[in-house]
């Protein structure tokens, strides 16, 4: 039998899952491992690990002296220790002839100690940090789920040069798109808190020749405006977003994938989040020509206007956001470089 690949998932967001299966459908021969993905993960093999989140019951120590190629490090925390004892065991039985680890520095170190040729999935933003630096720098190879001209300019030559892009990695299963007639669509996902619905409501009521929709958690706003719709989570949000006249949404892997698979207008107002993951694509994505971005928020009176200049920007399409890629070519991709380990091991006993 051969020997698996194992694909480390981490647990924040949905991202990370949706990216994962959608490569190891195309790869065959892989094992999940991460939080949370007992029947999650469409029939695909998993290791299902405990939490490693700090909660009510931990007493242990926060972590202070944590080494600087470290990220998440508490002291005494029984979940940590057996989610490391259960990924140690799995490695010293499976053997695995690669390990894709999307995403931990903790976990890319782990495999690394035992022996384990790693893929690190690369992230937008500036993850210039001691942690991710070595990670980067122990990884065979590093994955980036992004377009090139996306990358910030600050990442060193050599993080680009073993990098991989992989834009467009998730694909809608939806044949066909849903026809909004027009509908501007917000976009709001799980990575992070509940939008206000209140705000949405005044941008609705002071664009009253446009009608918007929004998906994702959001709050029902104290007045409610004929032209807004809440829909809150949906299956088809790919198709929906495929079929608006106008996206609205935050810097995620998912709806900025989504947007440029179907190249439309985008006004993508950025989250908080880790090393300006979010504010280093929305830059990149308006530097480019992909989108229009808001790193502070506009007054209600000034979204008309953004969303004409979107749909304008958008007639013109970026060259260089052209490629959307797929899972197919990294499946082959990561084939490549697992058996390339498995030889090379060969060569040296």
């Amino acid at each position: 039998m051969s020997r698996p690949i194992g694909y480390y998932v981490h647990h924040h967001g949905d991202g990370h899952r949706q990216r994962a299966i959608a490569l190891c459908r195309s790869l065959g021969g892989v094992t999940l491992l991460g939080t949370g993905l007992t029947a999650r993960t469409e029939g695909l093999p998993c290791l299902d690990l405990p939490d490693d989140r700090l909660d009510d019951e931990f007493w242990g120590i926060d972590g202070s002296e944590r080494p600087s190629s470290l990220h998440y490090a508490p002291l005494d925390h029984e979940g940590i220790r057996q989610r490391t004892a259960l990924m140690a065991a799995w490695i010293a039985q499976a053997r695995p002839r690669l390990m894709v680890v999307d995403v931990s520095a903790e976990v890319a170190m782990l495999a690394r100690l035992a022996s384990v040729p790693t893929v690190y999935v690369r992230l937008n933003g500036r993850r210039l940090d001691a942690a991710h630096l070595e990670a980067f720098r122990g990884a065979t190879a590093l994955l980036a789920p992004f377009h090139e001209a996306l990358d910030d300019d600050e990442i060193p030559s050599w993080v680009r040069k073993k990098t991989f892009y992989a834009p467009g990695v998730v694909r809608s299963a939806c044949s066909q798109a849903i026809e909004c007639d027009g509908i501007v669509l917000i976009v709001l996902g799980r990575g992070g808190g509940i939008s206000d619905g209140n705000r949405w409501a005044e941008i609705a009521l002071a664009t009253p020749e446009r009608k918007f929709r929004i998906i994702g958690p959001c709050t029902v706003p104290a007045f409610f405006p004929d032209n807004l719709e809440l829909r809150g989570w949906v299956d088809d949000a790919d198709a929906q977003i495929a079929a608006s006249a106008v996206v609205i949404g935050g810097g995620g892997d998912g709806v900025v994938s989504a947007v440029l698979r179907a190249r439309r207008p985008f006004i993508c107002v950025p989250e908080p989040r880790p090393f300006d993951e979010q504010v280093s694509k929305a830059g990149k994505l308006a530097a480019v020509g992909g989108a229009i971005a808001c790193f502070e928020w506009p007054p209600a009176g000034k979204w008309p206007g953004m969303i004409n200049q979107a749909i304008k920007r958008a007639r013109c399409w970026p060259d260089c956001l052209m490629d959307t890629g797929g899972a197919e070519p990294v499946a082959r991709w990561l084939d490549d470089l697992a058996g390339a380990s498995v030889a090379d091991r060969s060569r040296a006993t």
